[in-house]
């Protein structure tokens, strides 16, 4: 199994290309009825979901009062190596139910593993011992220094430089700093950070960090952080939270109460479907098709065409708070918050479920991981191997 866990890499927030579409991984002919449990480990509290490089997976949690960065052996589920920060934090109490963890996924390159505390402190490890090379907070720029919600932005890292939307509630910088030693390379200082995460584009030749920040929807040249275009852009109760997806030289965008918008390379919108929205659901693109969750109707899975915004499909409702989607092959991973786990078919025509599992006791607000061997699945405080 550890010779197939290391042939698979995942190691960024919503897979290789932050879209979460799976690298090749060898899927069965047919699945059980059951999953088996190969390992369960417990690595704390929160929502940012485990990654997978080189064989390794990191899963970033807390426990008390410490932030923890784990290396885990995927073939045994044993510890490699434990990080431990302390990062006290209160809760906004709108956010009681989802506690204290950290909610920003890791990212992992070049040997080295970024993390986004959820209060806003920026980490970057050593992959192979933990060793914490350099750490920044944010309290002497920023009166806060994370959303009302807690920090859940993850950070992508383009060209040696860790780009981080940093700062919190009313101001704050989406910023570039240094991979090796960690000097701030260029800063957009013109709006507070969301709670969604920046994708680098090429689109029409030119290359982009396109991100959801407090009011706005922006696009910046990574390699200075000058704005190619802005959308002002605003959701009920400043959550801004879902990852823009590319589809050819255009981008998908959508929010809560602002319905599904495609927008060109100039950031001009093509078209907008008013009805179907995302709320906390980043969507991924199968074809010419857009597979998502809306929070209408207490949960949704939909389908929509990419080419025009029309709704093709849509699926029972009330399927929970949100759901991590992931695609593989033909097949899409649907992970509700209600620990619900369906494996679908990638079509346009239907909602076509092939089997349904439940995966966890609690809560699943993380990604799942589709390995060849197995998936990976961070419920509220433990990481499982199920197998098939």
């Amino acid at each position: 199994m550890a010779g197939a866990l290391a042939a698979v890499d995942f190691p960024q927030w919503r897979g290789p290309n932050r879209d979460g579409v799976v690298g090749s991984v060898k899927l069965p002919a047919s699945w059980p009825d059951k999953l088996t449990r190969k390992w369960r480990m417990a690595v704390g509290e929160g929502h940012a979901s485990p990654v997978l490089s080189a064989g390794r997976l990191y899963v970033f949690a807390r426990q008390a009062e410490n932030e923890i960065l784990r290396a885990v052996d995927p073939a045994a589920g044993k510890v490699i190596w434990t990080s431990l920060n302390a990062a006290p934090y209160t809760v906004n109490p709108a956010a009681t139910k989802h506690r204290k963890g950290p909610k920003s996924t890791p990212v992992v390159t070049g040997g080295r593993v970024v993390t986004l505390g959820i209060s806003g402190i920026l980490s970057v490890h050593d992959a192979a011992t933990g060793k914490v090379f350099w750490r920044k907070e944010f309290g002497k720029e920023f009166r806060e220094t994370s959303p009302l919600y807690g920090a859940a932005m993850s950070p992508i890292v383009v060209d040696g430089l860790v780009i981080a939307h940093v700062g919190g509630d009313g101001g704050g910088a989406l910023t570039a700093f240094d991979l090796a030693a960690g000097a701030v390379r260029w800063r957009w200082a013109e709006d507070g950070p969301g709670y969604a995460s920046p994708v680098a584009v090429t689109v029409a030749g030119k290359r982009q960090v396109v991100t959801q920040s407090e009011k706005n929807i922006v696009s910046v040249d990574p390699k200075d952080g000058k704005v190619v275009w802005k959308i002002p852009f605003t959701t009920p109760y400043a959550q801004n939270s879902v990852t823009p997806l590319v589809h050819r030289d255009k981008l998908i965008l959508s929010g809560l109460s602002n319905g599904t918008m495609c927008v060109n390379p100039a950031g001009t919108v093509v078209w907008h479907n008013k009805e179907i929205g995302m709320y906390m659901n980043s969507p991924v693109m199968g074809g010419e098709t857009i597979y998502g969750f809306t929070n209408r109707n207490r949960g949704q899975y939909f389908a929509m065409s990419a080419r025009d915004g029309k709704l093709l499909w849509s699926s029972e409702p009330r399927k929970g708070d949100n759901a991590a989607i992931l695609l593989a092959g033909d097949l899409l991973f649907l992970l509700n918050t209600d620990a619900e786990l369906i494996v679908a078919k990638v079509s346009p025509a239907s909602f076509q479920v092939v089997k349904t599992y439940t995966v966890a006791e609690s809560e699943t607000w993380a990604h799942p991981l589709v390995l060849t061997e197995g998936i990976v699945i961070k419920d509220f405080e433990s990481l499982t191997l199920w197998t098939v």
